[in-house]
């Protein structure tokens, strides 16, 4: 059972559609819209940005970004969060989970069976409640 402090371990930005994710590392994350340039950062939107753990990726031989996360954590066990937690990531940012995020048909282009594979497993997304800068290796807490 994961602690209630995990690590950023890794800052991701959807540049446009099918593109690879780029890293960024400080980025901002700006409040009630998402990660700042990130193509699905959108005023009001439940799905803001998504978080998987890198525990995750690993046990599933798939590398960071490849299944369009912005945030990889490590530490925390983001299926047992429910809807309306909160995450503190540094001194100022927070994110309130919306939902678990359910693997689409797009996870099978990146391996065969994949969408089945990660569900229960994808993540969960998020809505920027307060927003500010945030960089790899980051404490991210429960609160």
């Amino acid at each position: 059972m994961g602690s209630s402090v995990g690590t950023l371990v890794s800052i991701q930005r959807c540049p446009g559609s099918r593109r690879p994710m780029q890293p960024v590392s400080p980025a901002r994350l700006i409040q009630d819209f998402g990660l700042e340039k990130d193509r699905h950062a959108r005023a009001g939107s439940e799905r803001q940005i998504l978080l998987i753990e890198e525990e995750v990726l690993q046990s599933m031989n798939l590398r960071i970004g490849e299944v369009k996360e912005n945030l990889t954590t490590r530490g925390i066990v983001l299926s047992n969060l429910d809807q309306g937690q909160i995450l503190q990531i540094g001194s100022m940012v927070r994110l309130r989970i919306t939902e678990p995020c359910r693997p689409c048909s797009r996870m099978d282009e990146i391996r065969a069976g994949l969408q089945q594979d990660l569900e229960g497993r994808r993540g969960v997304l998020a809505k920027v409640e307060s927003g500010g800068s945030i960089a790899v290796g980051d404490p991210i807490r429960i609160l």
